[in-house]
């Protein structure tokens, strides 16, 4: 067996074993899996990428069908984080992080807590001969250019798994441009092809850690800093002011659709104080990607987002019909705007079509 890859079946043995024992919360039996593979000459990177990575997918995957709770899903992630950070003082893995490249800092975009997927971009870099500055989850865009005044890169790359984050990781990539330093990003929030990165203005985009790697060995050409540059000058359609008032108005928003919800959905009607709490939510969570599809004048976005809701709220054994009213109240609040009024519009037609939006976002 080659040291650099992993077999498919040793893969997927090492997969299953890493999954019992996240999922079982036995740090030490998962770090011993880990730590074993490498002393048996599988590559670093190849666990790192082939072993861990796909089992935090499966992780997210198995908490939104609702067969892991919260909590472990959180302890599940904590153990890979740790995980990870034994791998990186394995003499193996040691040997290989010598920096003889550039500097990359890596880091996530401001409230974004997924620190999983910049960290494993982290030390695939650093294997890889890359000097690295991982700064961690929700990085606030100040503190991250304050860092390259201080310390210099030769790229940042910024990391997001909520499409929520689009705005802030926006001005991110605007602010590290405008210091000359060039911004690969990466992570769910850009979609799958890369489509919000390119409409940010992102010098790259990779769609893995290999790719990003990859990408950055090529070398990303230094921006040329653009004087006053602000994010309408990349989003035009934000000139009709319809993200900044739904923004602003979405605590009223979220208070008017539960005040209606009873008379439009009446089996809210015996909801308990903490089905109510979660439902309010919910409701914020709509409205927050309401707002970004209105950022980014994306109606597959908030499509998308309706149609993974709904699978949630079935896999909780809540019907996603309740969904409707919420559309129905935020469309009769919202009427004056024409593009939230599309928005609106299209998923509630693609919620009431049913079956195969739902079974895509599952």
């Amino acid at each position: 067996m080659s040291t650099d890859t992993l077999a498919e079946p040793r893969t997927r043995g090492l997969q299953e074993r890493l999954w019992e024992a996240v999922t079982g919360r036995d740090e030490q039996a998962a770090a011993r899996l880990v730590l074993d593979a490498v002393d048996e000459g599988t590559d670093p990177e190849a666990v790192l990428l082939d072993v861990i990575a796909p089992v935090q997918a499966r992780v997210g995957t198995e908490w939104a069908a609702n067969r892991l709770s919260v909590a472990q899903e959180h302890a599940a992630s904590a153990i890979a984080e740790r995980v990870i950070a034994a791998l990186a003082l394995h003499p193996r893995a040691r040997a290989r992080a010598t920096p003889r490249l550039g500097r990359v800092t890596v880091a996530c975009v401001d409230q974004e807590w997924h620190a999983l997927p910049a960290r494993l971009l982290a030390e695939v870099l650093t294997l890889r001969g890359w000097q690295v500055d991982f700064l961690g989850a929700q990085v606030p865009t100040p503190h991250l250019i304050g860092h390259l005044h201080s310390f210099g890169a030769d790229a940042v790359a910024l990391s997001s798994s909520i499409p929520t984050r689009l705005p802030t990781a926006h001005a991110a990539i605007t602010a590290c441009q405008a210091v000359g330093v060039p911004v690969l990003v990466g992570g769910a929030a850009f979609g799958p092809d890369g489509r919000y990165a390119r409409l940010l203005g992102a010098d790259a985009w990779a769609p893995d850690a290999r790719a990003a790697a990859a990408r950055l060995a090529d070398g990303i050409p230094v921006p040329v800093p653009a004087a006053g540059r602000q994010q309408i000058d990349d989003l035009p359609h934000l000139g009709d002011q319809e993200y900044t008032l739904v923004v602003r108005g979405r605590p009223g928003l979220v208070r008017e659709v539960m005040s209606q919800l009873e008379d439009r959905f009446p089996a809210a009607a015996s909801y308990t104080e903490q089905q109510r709490e979660h439902t309010a939510q919910d409701i914020a969570h709509i409205v927050e990607y309401l707002s970004v599809a209105l950022y980014t004048d994306d109606d597959d976005l908030f499509t998308g987002f309706m149609g993974w809701t709904a699978a949630i709220l079935e896999a909780r054994r809540v019907p996603a019909a309740s969904l409707t009213p919420v559309l129905d109240v935020l469309g009769t609040e919202l009427k004056d705007f024409p593009r939230t009024t599309r928005l609106l519009a299209g998923a509630r037609s693609a919620l009431e079509a049913g079956g195969p939006l739902l079974r895509s976002t599952g």
